[in-house]
């Protein structure tokens, strides 16, 4: 009965174009989230390296800062050479 007054189907452009947003909206918070997953992995992956592997380097980096870097002094007292 519907079809000989109004006629046609109801418009749902509005209804599919809140869905389409929707979707969207997902997909971005998904790929947002496996992002931050990625990126927790490999900070949690360099900090077990870090202390498997650290040793002397890793007292090498506090001493020395990127500024400065090393003196020639420093320099042949880890090379093991005589100055």
């Amino acid at each position: 009965m519907g079809g000989l007054v109004g006629g046609g189907k109801p418009d749902t452009s509005a209804a599919e174009e809140s869905l389409r947003l929707q979707r969207e909206e997902t997909a971005r918070a998904r790929k947002a989230a496996e992002e931050e997953k990625r990126t927790l992995a490999e900070q949690m992956s360099a900090s077990q390296r870090a202390r498997r592997i650290g040793g002397k380097r890793m007292l090498l980096a506090q001493r020395v800062t990127p500024e400065t870097g090393l003196d020639e002094e420093e320099q042949k007292k880890m090379l093991g050479t005589k100055a």
